[in-house]
């Protein structure tokens, strides 16, 4: 089934929480990679997100779970709910998102840990675990977050050993970060 291009990015953006929920409800020893991960989406107001991925630990796997989320975080539970039932319709992180889309929330997210922000500081840092677990190109961006929250700008530095789209994705970034550093 093809998604709309916007709940698809949003269902790619999220890859990494969407298959640690599955897993977890899987498999209790992937709890606490989990948890780290609720830990760090309850410190950036993921409040409500986090309630609901707690209910579908709890067992809880009815619509009833979706009540009070807005529309982003209805994706990202959908999705875990459908991942569940059918794992082979998991979002696959090592896909690269949407470079247009993807870049302002990443930006947003590094400007703050650059400034910082404890909460987004540790976001990145997990972010960058994450992504250096997986392979090509959202590999390398994992392992390029530091070097961009401690001020590295220079895009043939950055964006060294990547395919067309994450080069797009990494100028993107740049471009946002340049905006809000500007500010």
């Amino acid at each position: 089934m093809r998604l709309p291009d916007r709940e698809q990015q949003i269902r790619q953006s999220h890859a990494l929480l969407i298959r640690q929920v599955v897993k977890a409800c899987a498999n209790r020893d992937a709890l606490p990679t989990l948890e780290g991960m609720l830990e760090i989406a309850g410190q950036q107001g993921w409040t409500n997100l986090v309630t609901a991925i707690r209910a579908i630990l709890a067992g809880q796997r009815d619509e009833r779970v979706l009540a009070g989320l807005d529309a982003e975080d209805m994706v990202i539970v959908r999705s875990i709910l459908e991942g569940l039932q059918d794992p082979a319709s998991l979002p696959d992180p090592a896909e690269t998102a949407q470079p247009e889309l993807a870049a302002p929330g990443l930006a947003r997210m590094i400007h703050a840990a650059a400034t910082g922000e404890v909460n987004a500081l540790q976001a990145v840092a997990f972010m960058a675990e994450q992504m250096t677990a997986t392979h090509g190109d959202l590999r390398r961006l994992g392992g390029r977050l530091k070097r961009l929250v401690d001020g590295e700008r220079a895009p043939e530095v950055l964006c060294a050993g990547m395919s067309q789209s994450g080069q797009e994705l990494m100028l993107n970034l740049l471009e946002e970060l340049a905006r809000l550093e500007a500010h």
